[in-house]
């Protein structure tokens, strides 16, 4: 059995250029990964490359006189976080200021827009059934119209729809953007019957004599909104229960070009009972994007209750809208009763589908918030805090340099060689993961990465170490490097280990910059691995079978004589006892 172990193990020492080829290959893909992006530098966080500071001023709600606590402003700041800095890295702050405002920081090459849409919209999203709707400031229609029907996959799609009705009651028209909902599961299986209009519509307000106050000044509201003013549009329906009926406006204009307004009935689903959200391009049908909601069980119970009811009148009372924050997103028809998966499909570009379904997915914020202003943050004392630490960080670097160069000697070049390739691995992935995940450099980020510096030298001392003690015991050099690898290798993967654990639970239990630097240093815990077990030991191997190092150079760092090597131990037999030929 000897015989095959020695052979494996020699096979093993004579292949270190397999390693070393291997992480070479992998450092040329993603240098070239890095240019080929066009990313060649990493992302800056706000303290170092400037941004935008938004300041939010939380908003009582009406009969909700203390609304404004510290439970509801830290689930606000919870929710907004995840929402513009998913991951914790990518640098964009969220915190409380005082007892009623919110500090957003979004550091320069975010789209500041989007996050500012992201941080502010309060996400309180219901849908409700239309009871009726038209173009803003148009006249009541009376001219029959054609129906609406469903697609031959079974999507009930919203078309322009007037009907006759009165002048209280006015017509369905064209829906916000061309948007449909269908049930994922169901889709293309049954499509529903066409809709045909009504003379009057049971379900609207009345505008007759003795009619209930509460109708007549829904009423009066619903003539008298102007959609097309901007701020009409943001107050409508502002201080509504979601059990009360309310007067509407669009998110946007419809395909027709024109804003729509609405009367819509109380809330059937609210957005709590949607599970996750997403938001995919149809590649089956090129439709564009979309986003698709998972209902939980009780929202799949009311969804398909709604649905079916809906599904039975006529137009418009046979659409239902899907409102956020007070504005209509969506006003689809439904041809049949949908219980499983939706979709939100049509007219969304890229950038709105994945805002609605982040919104969705990470849920409403717990009070309103106004905009009191948003400054714009400059680079100039972050950029001086850099500065300051790089030359500590050179340092610092130069001493660990002359360290090793004054005891280590010949072995230097290794340790050398190896802290290069750390450190070009440790640059290439924090320029990849700035577009891939939002990482930014911070100066916490800086920070982990000047600590690193001594963790990665710590492992290389370990593993030289060993060496040197196996030489004092009188060996040489290629048996001692084999010998004294697995012992400093269990050392460096604990000392590993505790520091990417500390690393990982700093993470988790913090928030803004501190994040960057126990992400910082996890990654580059991680690389000093890579890099010992792919570059440096393969390359000491090699190294060893080089007549500098193996016959023990004064200047190699392994001279025999200077580590006080012991000669080396040779087994005596020892002297037999006399046999006593008679006993025998």
């Amino acid at each position: 059995m000897a015989a095959p172990k020695k052979g494996r193990s020699a096979s093993a020492q004579s292949r270190p250029g397999r390693s070393l080829a291997l992480i070479l290959i992998a450092i040329a893909a993603l240098t070239g990964g890095m240019f080929a992006s066009g990313h060649t530098t990493p992302r800056l966080g706000i303290d170092l490359a400037g941004g935008t500071s938004i300041t939010l001023t939380a908003k009582n709600e009406p009969g909700q006189p203390n609304a404004i606590n510290k439970t509801n402003m830290d689930t606000a700041v919870d929710i907004m976080n995840r929402r513009v800095n998913g991951l914790g890295v990518s640098e964009a702050e969220v915190q409380t200021q005082g007892s009623d405002n919110i500090i957003v920081n979004i550091p320069k090459g975010t789209n500041s827009e989007q996050a500012r849409a992201q941080v502010g919209t309060t996400a309180k999203l219901y849908f409700r059934p239309v009871l009726t709707t038209d173009v803003s400031g148009a006249a009541a229609s009376s001219s029959p119209s054609p129906s609406a029907s469903s697609s031959a996959s079974g999507k009930a799609e919203d078309k322009a729809t007037p009907s006759s009705s009165s002048s209280v009651t006015p017509s369905a028209s064209a829906t916000t953007q061309g948007r449909v909902v269908t049930d994922a599961l169901k889709a293309g299986s049954s499509p529903s019957a066409s809709s045909t209009p009504s003379a009057s519509a049971s379900a609207s307000p009345s505008a007759s004599a003795g009619v209930d106050p509460a109708i007549a000044k829904l009423q009066a509201e619903y003539a008298a909104i102007d959609c097309t003013d901007k701020s009409v549009r943001a107050k409508a329906g502002a201080g509504t229960k979601p059990t009360d009926p309310i007067v509407a406006c669009g998110q946007d204009k419809n395909s027709a070009g024109e804003w729509q307004k609405y009367i819509l009935g109380p809330a059937e689903v609210a957005g709590t009972d949607i599970k996750k959200a997403g938001a995919l391009f149809d590649t089956q049908t090129a439709a564009g994007w979309k986003v698709t909601m998972d209902f939980t069980s009780g929202g799949s119970k009311k969804f398909a209750a709604i649905t079916g009811k809906l599904a039975q009148n006529q137009q418009p009372q046979n659409q239902f809208a899907i409102v956020l924050d007070g504005q209509v997103v969506s006003d689809p028809s439904v041809g049949q009763s949908l219980s499983g998966p939706a979709e939100i499909s049509g007219s969304f570009t890229q950038t709105e589908a994945e805002d609605l379904a982040n919104m969705l997915k990470y849920g409403a914020l717990p009070l309103s918030f106004k905009e009191s202003s948003v400054t714009t943050v400059t680079a100039a004392l972050g950029g001086e805090q850099l500065h300051a630490g790089l030359i500590a960080g050179a340092i610092g670097l130069a001493l660990v340099v002359l360290y090793l160069v004054i005891y280590y000697r010949g072995l230097s070049v290794i340790a050398i060689a190896s802290l290069g390739v750390s450190a070009i691995l440790t640059y290439v992935l924090m320029a990849l993961l700035g577009p891939a995940i939002g990482f930014a450099l911070n100066l916490p980020a800086v920070c982990g990465a000047i600590v690193a510096i001594g963790i990665t030298a710590d492992s290389f001392i370990v593993f030289f170490e060993r060496i040197r003690d196996e030489i004092r015991e009188g060996r040489t050099l290629r048996p001692a490097v084999e010998r004294a690898w697995p012992r400093a290798r269990r050392t460096i993967l604990v000392s590993d280990f505790v520091s990417f654990l500390a690393a990982a639970v700093l993470f988790i239990v913090t928030v803004g910059k501190v994040q960057g630097f126990a992400f910082t240093l996890g990654l580059t815990t991680v690389l000093d691995v890579v890099v010992v077990f792919f570059f440096t030991k393969p390359l000491m191997t090699i190294l060893a079978r080089r007549k500098f190092f193996a016959e023990g150079h004064s200047w190699s760092g392994l001279d025999p004589k200077r580590l006080g090597a012991k000669p080396p131990l040779r087994r005596t037999r020892r002297a037999s006892a006399p046999v006593d030929t008679k006993e025998a």
